[in-house]
């Protein structure tokens, strides 16, 4: 069973599924699903596209360098068939694809690191800037010690014409 390779997203083709373009020059484009095809016929770059792989990796959302990827390249040796070669095979084939998975996650958390103090940065001042949604008008007139500290940037130019005008 052979799988492809989509031309516009990278992802994989089963057989009997999607979409085969010769263009001329005999050069064969193959697509996932229409959506693809559709982009292609359009003259999108995939690289522009942000839902394809080629930008998640020009990006650096996806891992780009690994060696892992070096087992998916298409080989068009034929092989001998042996059973004990292709059972150590599809054993290696796992413990790749547990190895890959592994990195990939370290790789997401490497990129979200960051992301946690930044949403709770952006909840506090959300938070500072509405807090009468949260607590009642009543609640905090009784008690001063509910409202958080509110912070009142005045501009130079301000102060100065406050101040003539007194």
């Amino acid at each position: 069973m052979r799988l492809e390779k989509c031309w516009f997203c990278s992802s994989t083709i089963y057989p009997g599924h999607g979409i085969q373009f010769v263009r001329n020059d005999a050069k064969i484009f193959r697509f996932c699903r229409s959506k693809c095809h559709k982009n292609f016929k359009m003259k999108r770059n995939p690289r522009k596209v942000k839902w394809t792989k080629a930008y998640r990796r020009l990006h650096g959302k996806d891992m780009t360098q690994d060696t892992t990827f070096e087992f998916e390249r298409k080989r068009n040796r034929p092989e001998r068939y042996d059973r004990n070669v292709t059972e150590n095979t599809l054993k290696a084939i796992k413990k790749i694809d547990k190895i890959r998975v592994d990195r990939e996650e370290r790789h997401i958390a490497k990129r979200m690191k960051g992301k946690k103090s930044q949403e709770q940065r952006e909840a506090q001042k959300e938070l500072e800037q509405s807090i009468h949604m949260v607590k009642a008008p009543a609640a905090l007139d009784k008690e001063p010690s509910l409202t958080l500290p509110i912070k009142v940037k005045v501009s130079q130019k301000q102060s100065e014409e406050n101040c003539m005008e007194e």
